[in-house]
């Protein structure tokens, strides 16, 4: 299989079909084998009957329910155990990260030197309370880590297989998956 798309959520009602509609677009329109991983972290509307749903529609669609707020390492690290692709692309279920990305992401990950590769939100739609929280976070987190992404927040990250099946993220860690790729050994 060539991609497993990992998907964490919470309260993502609104945004799921459409994302499922863009993601499979993507994927029908470029031939990949592909499974779709939600993981629906305790949400209290509606998101796990479209989850269903939509996985009764589509056979490449999977869910894993949480019955109650994990967090979101915990979600991924539970989307981690269960992916079986080549590549792992991590997305937020809220439509800020484009499906259409993941494409040149997977080649530039297959193509390059790197075992990872982490999306940047260039242009930010946040109100001043969030941005410059999050770019003294980026900054200090480089400083820190010696690793110099441009938003270590970026929900949208592509993983080569041996990556996720060797890190562990708990806690707050899913902020720090290149730092625990690069502890582990990962480019």
């Amino acid at each position: 299989m060539n991609l497993s798309i990992i998907i964490p959520l919470l309260n993502e009602e609104e945004s799921l079909q459409e994302l499922h509609n863009w993601i499979v677009s993507v994927m029908k329109s470029n031939n990949y084998s592909y499974e779709v991983i939600f993981i629906d972290d305790g949400s209290t509307d509606k998101s796990w009957d479209i989850i269903e749903q939509l996985s009764s529609e589509n056979p490449n669609i999977k869910g894993i329910r949480f019955l109650r707020n994990y967090g979101k390492s915990q979600a991924l690290h539970a989307g981690f155990a269960k992916a079986q692709g080549d590549v792992i692309i991590t997305m937020d279920a809220d439509l800020q990260d484009s499906p259409d990305e993941i494409l040149a992401m997977e080649k530039l990950l297959l193509d390059g030197e790197f075992d990872l590769i982490s999306g940047w939100k260039k242009e930010r739609h946040d109100p001043l309370s969030k941005t410059i929280p999050t770019k003294l976070y980026n900054w200090m987190t480089r400083r820190v880590s010696g690793i110099y992404l441009n938003d270590f927040n970026c929900g949208l990250k592509c993983y080569k297989h041996d990556v996720v099946k060797a890190i562990e993220v708990q806690g707050e860690m899913h902020r720090y998956i290149p730092l625990l790729a690069k502890s582990a050994g990962f480019d």
